[in-house]
Order: structure tokens, then C-alpha cells, then sequence
């Protein structure tokens, strides 16, 4: 039998299937503790921590990202090349340092820019659906007119949403990212159990 048969494959896959079966109850648990994360984020009391906490690891993550760009800008093998490299890496850096200094002025900063691309996107949204109107367009359309609402309202409160609008997104992600993996946990509990078969 050919290693890349049809009875070979399926078997594999019913191996990989039977090993997510197996340890269906880590997916619930981690489901259940994003879930429960994605709630205590977007309490009242949490916002601006968590919106704040974001943006300062945010800017850690600028700055190792500087770090290691201007690192490697020294590999390249043209002087033009090695130039470009060595910019970005010091903005990159530059701007990171900036973020951990003052997170809270960041976090304000980005939160416009969020408000903003967010009415972009829901604009392009918008004139998209009615240009084409494609199959499911009112979809998109809906999309789009949601995407702008937000915006405009995160713009119309700013400054003072910049306080807990990132906390507010995240918490709302760990959530729905919480319950997908409870959903997918609970699917593989009642998949039934498969002994594979050695050809």
C-alpha cells in the first residue's frame, strides 16, 4: 500500500482526532479560564489596568523588536539594505521606550487611532456592499455600518475612551475566544471513541 494512500491519511487523521479526544477537558479549561479572564477584564474596576497593562507590554514588544532588527541589520549584505534595516530598528526602539514611559498617554494616542481606522474600514465596508451587492451584501453592509457606529462613538468620547476601550477589546476577544475553545472541547467530548486500525 502506498504511504500516501486514502487508508493511510484517514488513519492518520483519525489518530489526530482520537488525540484531541483524549484531552478534551485541558480545552475546556483553558475555554473556561479565558472566558472567566475576558469577564473580570471588562469589569468597571479593570478597564484601565488591563488597557494600560496592554499597551505597556505592547510597547515591550516594540522595543524587542527595535532591539533585534538593528541586531540583524548588521547581516545584511548591502550598505542600502543595512541602512534601512538599522532605521527602523532605532524607530522601532524609540518608539517602544516612548510606550513603557507613558502608557496612559499611548493608550490615548492608540485609541484614536483605533477610533480612526475603525471608521475607515467601516466606510470602505459600507461602499463596497452597495457597489457590488453580492451575494450576503446586507451582511457587510451591516458590518460596516457597526464598525462605523463604533467608531464614531469611541472618536466622539475620546479622550476619555482611551482610558478603557483597548481593556474593553480585549476582554471581549478572551471571551469569545474563551467560549470557541468550550464549544470546540465540548464537540470532541461526544465524538465518538475510535481505536485505530494498523494496516
Amino acid at each position: 500500500m502506498s504511504p500516501l494512500s486514502p487508508a493511510r491519511v484517514n488513519l492518520s487523521l483519525v489518530d489526530e482526532l482520537q488525540s484531541l479526544r483524549d484531552h478534551w477537558k485541558w480545552f475546556l479549561a483553558l475555554g473556561v479560564a479565558m472566558a472567566v479572564l475576558g469577564t473580570i477584564a471588562i469589569g468597571s474596576a479593570c478597564l484601565m489596568t488591563v488597557t494600560v497593562t496592554v499597551v505597556w507590554l505592547f510597547g515591550f514588544l516594540m522595543l524587542a523588536s527595535g532591539i533585534a532588527t538593528i541586531v540583524s541589520s548588521f547581516s545584511a549584505g548591502r550598505w542600502s539594505g543595512m541602512l534601512i534595516h538599522l532605521l527602523m530598528g532605532v524607530l522601532y526602539t524609540i518608539v517602544g521606550f516612548m510606550i513603557i514611559d507613558t502608557p496612559v498617554e499611548s493608550a490615548i494616542q492608540l485609541t484614536l487611532i483605533i477610533a480612526i481606522f475603525l471608521m475607515v474600514a467601516g466606510v470602505f465596508r459600507i461602499v463596497f456592499a452597495l457597489s457590488e451587492r453580492f451575494t450576503g451584501w446586507g451582511w457587510v453592509l451591516l458590518s460596516g455600518a457597526v464598525t462605523l457606529l463604533a467608531g464614531l462613538m469611541i472618536y466622539k468620547g475620546w479622550p476619555s475612551t482611551g482610558l478603557w476601550v483597548i481593556g474593553l477589546f480585549v476582554g471581549i476577544d478572551l471571551i469569545f475566544n474563551g467560549w470557541a475553545w468550550i464549544a470546540l472541547a465540548l464537540a470532541l467530548r461526544k465524538t465518538p471513541e475510535v481505536k485505530s486500525v494498523t494496516a
